[in-house]
């Protein structure tokens, strides 16, 4: 049965969702509602349960970018994150902004990095910030395109209005519905991704072919929030999004609608960037992107092509300012927030951690392509932090941000053992035969650090490899991480 605490806990998160649900469902059918083509209640309905369904099924993909710019590691700074984010979207939707979720969770895992001196992977964090201008341009485009094409469509298929009508308001809805699931596939990462490492949740296994794992659970009661966050205070925000932008025509309430959901689901989607790697195309970064941007840089697109004179300017720079002091005021308050939390309330908002830099770590570095010329001197030294540790590596040898990200991860200490017991009781749907052989193998051993499990395993069993290099093989290493990552926690 689950701590009464963790239930406490987990109800910054729900709040979180209740605020991106309250926020950003106007993104999705705001423009619909706006133009007077579907009822407020209708769009509720049907954005509620597709965002559940994308957040359930598809979002794992975004979760594991956020895990990179900053893994919190206790459920009381799981907590105040979520709670930072939540009361600023919160307050930017109090006064009709369309702010981006994306933005305030960025915001607060800042904060908790520099509140507990971890360390910030700088090429995640500027992927991410890179999608903030990408995103709004590239929506901005395809609506203009959409535009263009939904315009020589109807003008060539010679339908009368009122059918017209009818088909616009269902092309509508169906848009919204593919908005939604997109919505709930990319921006779950933002209302659960901090609680993913901490995954209070045990993984539940229905028979033989069904299993639901504890990032599900996070993810199917996260999306829940969501929905409860669109139905009961969405409405004034829609309207922002749906008519004080510009006035917009029935057609280009759909063109918006589904240029905002093509960007979404482009940014969330494994399976496409597995089908793109497939055929050897350059893959999209799977990370949560903000649908705020992605509908106000739609309806820009569609402006512009229009000439730009019905634009609402004003509007616009009042909405990008919001964009802009949201990061900063999350994470303020996140930081805040855990000073509090911490020294007030005594509550454990960071794990103690250990960083050993021994000799198997050092050869372990040299295997990966670290210099280590130099860092003889460090050896057997511990850190209590993962930035002190970075910086006095960086300190004798130069380190990429990806090279600083495998530094903490291959000092830290964390003690596993290998016991029948725990094999038997995990879920293994996820492994094939070979590599639960080799699993077996490894009973009654223990390791200090977590990548020597996954080292051995792989002497074992090829199944177990890290290849490295190529996007296919980024692909193949992507779900190997996932499953080392499960039998971490496990053990």
């Amino acid at each position: 049965m689950l701590d009464p605490t963790v239930l406490i806990f987990l109800t910054s998160g729900l709040f979180l969702g209740w605020s991106l649900g309250a926020n950003d469902a106007a993104n999705v059918f705001g423009t619909a509602v706006g133009s007077r083509m579907v009822r407020f209640t209708t769009a509720a309905l049907i954005c509620g349960v597709f965002v559940v369904l994308g957040a359930f099924f598809s979002g794992t993909g975004a979760a594991l970018t956020l895990g990179k710019l900053g893994s919190v590691n206790a459920l009381g700074g799981s907590f105040m994150a979520a709670l930072a984010a939540g009361l600023t979207v919160l307050w930017m939707t109090k006064l009709g902004l369309p702010v981006s979720t994306s933005q305030a969770i960025i915001g607060s895992i800042i904060g908790w990095n520099l509140f507990s001196d971890s360390y910030t992977d700088i090429s995640s964090l500027l992927k991410i910030l890179s999608t903030w201008i990408i995103c709004p341009l590239l929506s901005a485009v395809i609506a203009a395109l959409l535009f263009t094409l939904a315009k020589i469509f109807v003008r060539k298929i010679g339908v009368g209005l009122i059918r017209m009508d009818g088909y616009t308001r269902l092309a509508l809805i169906l848009a919204g519905a593919f908005g939604a699931y997109s919505l709930g596939a990319n921006n779950i990462a933002n209302v659960m991704g901090v609680f993913v490492p901490v995954a209070p949740f045990p993984d539940l296994q229905f028979g033989q072919d069904f299993s639901v794992s504890s990032a599900q659970q996070l993810f199917l009661v996260g999306g829940l929030a969501i929905a409860v966050g669109v139905f009961t205070y969405s409405k004034r925000v829609m309207m922002t999004v749906g008519s004080e932008l510009m006035t917009l025509t029935p057609l280009a309430a759909w063109v918006a609608v589904m240029s905002h959901s093509i960007v979404l689901f482009l940014f969330a989607s494994e399976r496409l960037e597995q089908l793109l790697a497939n055929m050897s195309l350059p893959t999209i970064p799977l990370v949560p992107v903000s649908s705020s941007q992605a509908v106000v840089g739609a309806v820009i697109g569609i402006g512009m092509l229009q000439g730009g004179r019905e634009i609402q300017w004003p509007r616009i720079y009042g909405i990008v300012r919001g964009w802009a002091i949201t990061p900063m005021i999350s994470c303020l308050l996140c930081f805040i927030g855990l000073y509090f939390l911490q020294n007030v309330f005594q509550q454990e908002v960071q794990r103690e951690s250990h960083y050993l830099l021994s000799t198997r770590v050092l050869e372990k570095f040299q295997k990966e392509g670290i210099e280590t010329t130099g860092l003889n001197q460090l050896s057997d030294s511990t850190f209590s932090s993962s930035a002190e540790l970075v910086s006095a590596v960086s300190s004798i040898v130069p380190l990429s941000s990806q090279q600083g990200l495998k530094v903490v991860e291959f000092s830290l200490q964390n003690s596993l053992l290998i016991t029948q017991e725990k094999i038997a009781s995990m879920d293994k749907k996820g492994l094939s035969s070979i590599q639960l052989d080799a699993l077996n193998q490894l009973q009654g051993q223990t390791f200090n650090f977590p990548w020597q499990l996954g080292d051995s395993l792989a002497e074992i069993s090829s199944e177990w490899e890290v290849r490295g290099g190529g996007v296919k093989n980024k692909l193949h290493d992507r779900k190997i991480k996932q499953k080392l990552a499960y039998l971490y926690r496990n053990f």
